[in-house]
């Protein structure tokens, strides 16, 4: 196919969801938060809302999809959910995780927040309302910035498991062979700087508008969250994802310690069949829940 074909193709699938959104009745969530954000542009510098905004973006968001699952811990009907349910979390485990996780926020990653302001700036990285993309440009400039971040994810990931390096750097990360959701960004700096360049690549192709940094943030916030939870709970909205990885894939990984070092998807793990004793894993557990119920019948 030639280049012009593809762009055509392309040009023509723009213009078709284009005319589709138009169809649309108004979100009612638009003139609240276009207020919302034309006020922010209005009383705060660009440094600011590049800096603390982001920040605030950061935290507010790890730490509120962290409540769901600290909450399901006292849920006795949530436990059926729970991936290992012989490893429950204590408040040792848990205290422990929410310091490292503190300094690495704030002696790590805030200090590499604090140049968001400088690259938007050398980019010519646009704050105002009307260049802002619409919501489905950023949903696939954001599903972009995954499948990049997953690509550098599962090869950095997988040399971080080394032999040779796995005790000095990623061992911290496997502290926890039962995984809870705010143990997601629980790790040595130096594997915080390594796995955390997949996010920015994503950010230096695609972002074109200050919201991608956001928006970027909020889903890859989620998903790690997500696959760190420890449960595996029905309707669970990211499953709509194709070939997403999800709890039981990385639960397994922190449980084997070998294979599945995808963070988003599978296709790596397939293609280069790092996933081959997880495959094997959920056919022998597999069995073992139909011999269980032959032998209740």
């Amino acid at each position: 196919m030639a280049a012009n074909d593809s762009a055509d193709i392309l040009s023509s699938a723009y213009l078709a969801v284009e005319y589709i959104d138009s169809l649309l009745p108004d979100n009612p969530l638009q003139q609240p938060f276009k207020h919302a954000w034309t006020y922010m542009l209005d009383n705060y510098t660009k440094f600011q809302i590049a800096t603390w905004g982001s920040l605030i973006v950061h935290e507010l968001i790890y730490f509120l999809f962290c409540v769901p699952g600290f909450i399901f811990q006292f849920l006795p009907f949530m436990q059926k959910y729970k991936i290992q349910p012989d490893k429950p979390e204590t408040w040792e485990k848990q205290w422990r995780c929410f310091k490292v996780i503190l300094f690495n926020h704030f002696c790590i990653q805030l200090p590499l927040i604090c140049g968001t302001y400088y690259f938007t700036e050398f980019f010519n990285i646009p704050y105002d309302w009307d260049s802002m993309p619409r919501w489905y440009i950023i949903c696939a400039q954001c599903f972009g910035c995954a499948v990049i971040e997953d690509t550098w994810h599962y090869f950095l990931h997988r040399l971080l498991h080394h032999k040779s390096i796995y005790k000095h750097i990623h061992k911290v990360h496997h502290d926890f062979t039962s995984p809870f959701g705010m143990q997601a960004e629980y790790a040595h700096p130096l594997e915080t700087l390594i796995l955390g360049a997949g996010f920015f690549i994503g950010i230096m192709t695609f972002c074109n508008h200050v919201i991608l940094l956001w928006a970027w943030v909020t889903f890859r916030l989620a998903e790690t969250i997500d696959v760190h939870s420890g449960y595996d709970v029905p309707l669970n909205p990211l499953h709509l994802l194709p070939f997403y990885a999800g709890s039981r894939f990385h639960d397994f990984h922190h449980m084997n310690f070998v294979g599945n070092y995808g963070s988003t998807f599978t296709w790596w793990d397939r293609l280069f069949s790092t996933d081959s004793q997880y495959s094997a894993y959920r056919l022998k557990v597999q069995d073992q829940a139909l011999m269980k119920d032959k032998k209740a019948k």
